[in-house]
């Protein structure tokens, strides 16, 4: 098996297993900060939301840190750093006896991440242009997979065995990518020796500014959608469903179901993207997520939103790992940690931002609100991409 192939298949599991214990805690946080003695349903609402949004938000702010660490020192150690820093983080929030101690184990969470900046530059780096689009967008399938998979399997395995199982069968999953990391994945990483550069000498020596600026927004959108939903989904579902004893579970199934489209299409849209360019597989996936928000607000029952979730996964799987392509293309490769630890920052922001403002608006205006905005916000960025980088990128080939 080719090197990058190798290294592709453990860093794919280990990004699933982080993104699931980055999302494992979605539809139990509620009940969870409920067994932690919080009684007010204002209170319960108020602490998730910020339990759940505070370690994405970290973990914008230390991405770059950790993508500039991956460009000094080797990407394969900040793998091992980052998931066996979470397997134990994660493993003890189990322990919690507080809500406090719980945010402050979320805190630490999301200041311990790099995983998948580690793991998306290792690949880039690492793989021929030929091969490129195919291993960076299976990559892709790999954290949005976990991140949207987890909210089923947390459900599933509180409703079998209780909540705190939840903490530890993650953890242990997580040690198990730490061994994997360890065991099988080989880097020919060489150090340059060159002076360290400041912020704005970094930005300076990027040459396409303005694409990478697009490509980080676009990230920022498309995170922002798909999370928008995720703290107000379990409200939603139960609105729904007269099956009121296993609302978490049906409401991760359902927000689940982006991730197993996810991992069906993004390899099919990476190879296509080699095909026929990145740009048009971006601009198309952005207009056919926007459209297919909007049904989601009509639903009457949780298998509908179920359905159209399964075909929302289908056309998000080609923007990450188009994205990650074109951002590859661009940018110089002693640069290429740095600038995939800004961009995937503003996918944690979008993640953060997309979880607070979806309980705000919903709170606001109603659930079915949150479908709207969202839907407006895909189709702008879809119109200031075709303006921004396919118009100019069909200029360039001709």
């Amino acid at each position: 098996m080719p090197l990058w192939k190798r290294n592709l298949l453990v860093c794919w599991f280990g990004m699933f297993v982080t993104g699931i214990g980055m999302s494992q805690i979605a539809p139990v946080l509620p009940l969870f900060i409920r067994q932690l003695g919080i009684s007010s349903s204002g209170e319960i609402n108020k602490i998730s939301g910020l339990a759940f949004g505070i370690t994405y938000i970290v973990s914008a702010i230390f991405s770059p840190v950790w993508g500039y660490a991956a460009d000094k020192v080797g990407r394969k150690p900040m793998l091992l750093r980052a998931s066996l820093g979470m397997g134990v983080i994660v493993f003890c929030m189990g322990f919690a006896p507080n809500v406090y101690v719980l945010i402050v184990l979320r805190l630490l969470q999301g200041a311990i991440t790099g995983y998948s900046t580690a793991c998306t530059t290792l690949i880039a780096t690492q793989t021929d242009k030929e091969h490129a689009g195919y291993a960076l967008g299976t990559l892709s399938t790999a954290n949005v997979a976990g991140s949207l998979l987890g909210p089923t399997i947390g459900g599933f395995i509180e409703d079998r065995i209780g909540l705190q199982p939840v903490f530890f069968i993650t953890g242990a999953l997580m040690f198990v990518a730490f061994l994997t990391t360890l065991l099988f994945v080989k880097e020919n990483f060489i150090k340059e020796e060159k002076k360290q550069l400041r912020f704005r000498e970094i930005w300076n020596s990027v040459p396409e500014k303005q694409l990478t600026v697009v490509l980080s927004v676009t990230l920022f959108i498309i995170t922002f959608g798909l999370y928008s939903i995720e703290p107000i989904v379990t409200v939603y579902v139960g609105k729904l469903s007269s099956e009121t004893s296993h609302v978490a579970l049906i409401a991760g199934l359902v927000f689940s179901a982006s991730g197993l489209a996810n991992v069906i299409s993004a390899p099919r849209l990476g190879r296509l993207s080699d095909r026929i360019g990145v740009h048009k597989v971006i601009l198309f996936a952005l207009i056919a997520a926007g459209v297919i928000y909007i049904p989601q607000a009509f639903v009457t029952n949780p298998w509908q939103l179920m359905g159209l979730r399964f075909l929302l996964g289908l056309t998000l799987g080609g923007l990450n790992p188009s994205v990650n392509t074109l951002i590859k293309k661009i940018t110089p490769g002693h640069l290429t940690g740095r600038i995939f630890g800004i961009t995937i920052s503003a996918g944690y922001l979008g993640v953060f931002l997309g979880a607070v403002m979806g309980g705000q608006i919903s709170a606001a205006f109603g659930i079915r609100h949150v479908f709207y905005i969202t839907s407006a916000l895909l189709l702008f960025n879809a119109v200031w991409v075709y303006f921004n980088v396919y118009k100019k990128l069909e200029k360039q080939k001709q």
